[in-house]
């Protein structure tokens, strides 16, 4: 399997039918051996039944795994990537904010020797079309101040839902993750660091998402409690790159 695509989904049935038609598009034109896993973060609607009627699912391309509750965007990740068998997994929000044409400029980097490349929408080269509200885009900023705080200073920008791993590193860092909500990227990132994996930060097209699952103030909260629990949580874990 080349590559495999991990979308977390909660109560996206409006969403996700076109993000899967537009993979679906894409993967065809390039003629990738791939696979589309879809967590279904226990959905009130009818997220998976969506999923169940796209083109990748009728191709046998498709898989849709269902939490029995809402356990958060991170365990929906982690359960994705541990679930895939791609040489390659693409980690991408459920509204494509990025476009999946994208992965080539990700999959560039990793060519060039990067275990892992990130989306990034605060380096030079990025290319913002649609913005967040203002307090959105202030949340994030301060957000990213206090990453670079308490975490690490080398990055722009960890929160952009459009990541590349080689295959067989995300399962690695993904089976230490213990973050369930929406600072996992950090977490997962932090772990790579000290495992000293290669990271590259790529500038990508991103257009915002009026729809948007983080709320601004209760997903605030939580993500600066999880901010300050990363180095705790792996304050055991070796600083070299398992064997």
């Amino acid at each position: 399997m080349f590559l495999s695509i991990v979308i977390p989904a909660y109560n996206e049935e409006n969403r996700l039918l076109p993000t899967l038609e537009k993979i679906y598009s894409y993967l065809g034109s390039n003629n990738f051996d791939c696979e589309v896993i879809v967590v279904d973060d226990g959905s009130l609607d009818n997220t998976k039944d969506t999923a169940l009627r796209s083109q990748l699912n009728n191709a046998g391309k498709l898989t849709v795994l269902q939490n029995g509750r809402n356990r958060g965007k991170g365990f929906s990740v982690k359960r994705g990537i541990l679930a895939s068998q791609g040489d390659y997994i693409l980690f991408s929000d459920a509204d494509l904010s990025t476009p999946i044409e994208e992965f080539e400029k990700l999959f560039k980097g990793v060519k060039e020797g990067f275990d892992i490349v990130i989306g990034s929408r605060g380096v030079f080269e990025s290319d913002i079309r649609v913005h967040q509200p203002w307090h959105r885009e202030k949340m994030g900023k301060i957000f990213n101040f206090f990453i670079k705080a308490f975490i690490f200073n080398n990055f722009s920008d960890t929160q952009c839902g459009f990541k590349l791993f080689k295959g067989s590193i995300a399962r690695d860092i993904a089976s230490s993750t213990v973050i369930e909500g929406f600072c996992f990227d950090v977490e997962m990132i932090y772990i790579a660091k000290m495992r000293r994996y290669k990271i590259k930060e790529i500038g990508v097209i991103w257009n915002n998402s009026p729809q948007s699952r983080v709320k601004i103030f209760g997903s605030s909260i939580g993500m600066f409690y999880d901010l300050l629990r990363i180095k705790a949580l792996h304050k055991n874990y070796s600083d070299s790159k398992p064997a």
